[in-house]
């Protein structure tokens, strides 16, 4: 029998706790978003112009507003998810999972400039992100869809970091 997917009446939709974990899981995911920053844009400057790109990497400037967005698309999905099911589900585990795999990305990357390690993580990442969306369908449609976007952007770095990985061998 195929589950059908619905948006459930939230147990914890209203009042000052619902508006401080809200704020919380901003707080978190922004955070991972500044602090992977500090990794990465000393790195934008120096080491990634010397690598070789594929026609399509878009320009340095697009990525902090697209990551900016992101990041709050994906603390509104996690707290939409905890308002039904608590701080106490595996989606929220994986949503969990998919920010420490997306934090890590930046410093294999940029950090460590393992481009081919980093590409392995982001295959990992992919499918987290895909598990945590199709989790999140389940339980708050709408979660579910703030997630395609991440998804759609995880796959276009997966692809960029892949020609990336191919351009500049060894």
């Amino acid at each position: 029998m195929a589950q059908e997917f619905r948006t459930v009446e939230p147990a914890r939709g209203s009042g000052f706790q619902s508006v401080a974990v809200l704020v919380g899981f901003l707080a978190l995911t922004l955070g991972v978003g500044i602090f992977a920053g500090l990794v990465t844009e000393p790195n934008v400057l120096t080491w990634y112009p010397t690598l070789a790109k594929p026609s399509f990497n878009p320009p340095n400037w697009v990525f902090a507003p697209v990551w900016t967005t992101l990041y709050v698309l994906m603390a509104v999905a996690g707290w939409r998810v905890w308002r039904i099911t608590d701080f106490d589900s595996r989606a929220l585990l994986f949503w969990v999972a998919q920010l420490v795999l997306n934090f890590a990305w930046s410093f294999i990357f940029f950090g460590a400039h393992e481009i081919g390690l980093a590409l392995i993580e982001i295959a990992i990442l992919w499918l987290t992100v895909l598990a945590t969306m199709l989790m999140f369908f389940r339980i708050d449609r709408i979660a579910g869809w703030l997630f395609v976007p991440y998804l759609a952007w995880v796959s276009f770095a997966a692809a960029l970091n892949a020609s990336i990985h191919l351009l500049n061998p060894g």
